[in-house]
């Protein structure tokens, strides 16, 4: 794993994202410290979601309605309590 100064990081981002697409882990160092890592981002898949949610309940009849009536305070034409006035 290879490790950049921030400074670096910033004047090269677009190599660094480069090499970073490649499949290359990058250690971004700020006064010899590591502050983060930067990886090539995760594919995720159908089948992936299908794995994660395979031991979950289903929701029950209500769901829809709920999601429907969030959905509908969303969209709703009352006043907005948090606009400037």
């Amino acid at each position: 794993m290879r490790s950049i100064s921030a400074t670096e990081a910033s004047r090269r981002f677009s190599d660094l994202l480069d090499a970073i697409e490649a499949g290359e882990t990058v250690t971004v160092t700020r006064g010899n410290r590591p502050v983060a890592e930067i990886r090539p981002a995760t594919k995720r898949t159908g089948r992936d979601l299908r794995v994660a949610l395979a031991g979950s309940t289903p929701p029950d009849e209500r769901f829809e309605s709920d999601i429907n009536a969030a959905i509908a305070n969303l969209t709703s034409d009352e006043r907005d309590l948090w606009a400037d006035e």
